[in-house]
């Protein structure tokens, strides 16, 4: 993988403020290298933190993500450029976390292809805060921290990629291959957990200070 600045071409893109992603792309099937380092510096650091909401541990977040990052750079040459790329470079960090998941068989690999109509889950108060207005107080970011990796895989990786790596619902519906209500249903049920694990989290939280 080439570092950032080698190639005749490295200054003109690094120069070029806001480029997209199938633009930069394009200049790496030209043989461009500058434009994949620019694709790397903007990628690098979204695919650890998505990684890390599914993996948990940071050393497996960054070898999921370095080794996304080198997927993508072969296959980059046969991309199609007529769909957008982000969606693309996250269902290749998807799989790689999934293949770290079933290497570990901690949990059951069934978490991993759930049946929607299968799970069952206690919807909490509809007064609670939802996931996103609980990520704009800091003081409770650890808690959710730790309620999103007390989820079953199938639900953490669709909050990892619309609350970490902020994808919307059709790109996340690219990245996992699945329908829109499918995602929209997954979502709905993930911030319902999260609800109840956050309340009981609070609760502990409360009796802990008292």
């Amino acid at each position: 993988m080439a570092r950032a600045g080698e190639g005749s071409m490295a200054a003109p893109v690094m120069a070029v403020p806001g480029v997209s992603d199938e633009w930069l792309a394009a200049r790496v099937q030209q043989g461009d290298a500058a434009a994949f380092e620019v694709l790397v510096a903007r990628y690098q650091a979204p695919l650890y933190h998505f990684a890390y909401r599914l993996l948990g541990r940071a050393e497996d977040a960054e070898d999921a993500a370095q080794d996304a990052l080198i997927r993508v750079y072969h296959a980059l040459p046969r991309a199609r450029l007529d769909q957008p790329l982000r969606p693309w470079i996250f269902r290749i960090a998807r799989n790689r976390c999934l293949d770290a998941l079933k290497r570990r068989r901690a949990v059951p690999l069934s978490w991993l292809n759930g049946d929607e109509t299968g799970e069952t889950l206690v919807e909490a108060a509809a007064s609670e805060p939802l996931p996103e207005e609980l990520a704009e107080r800091a003081d409770l970011q650890r808690l959710l921290t730790a309620a999103i990796a007390a989820l079953p895989p199938l639900y953490r990786e669709v909050v990892a990629l619309r609350y970490t790596a902020d994808l919307s619902v059709a790109e996340i519906a690219v990245v996992l291959g699945a329908p829109e209500n499918t995602v929209k249903i997954r979502l709905h049920r993930a911030k319902a957990a999260l609800r109840l694990a956050l309340r009981g989290l609070l609760a502990e939280e409360t009796e802990g200070n008292g």
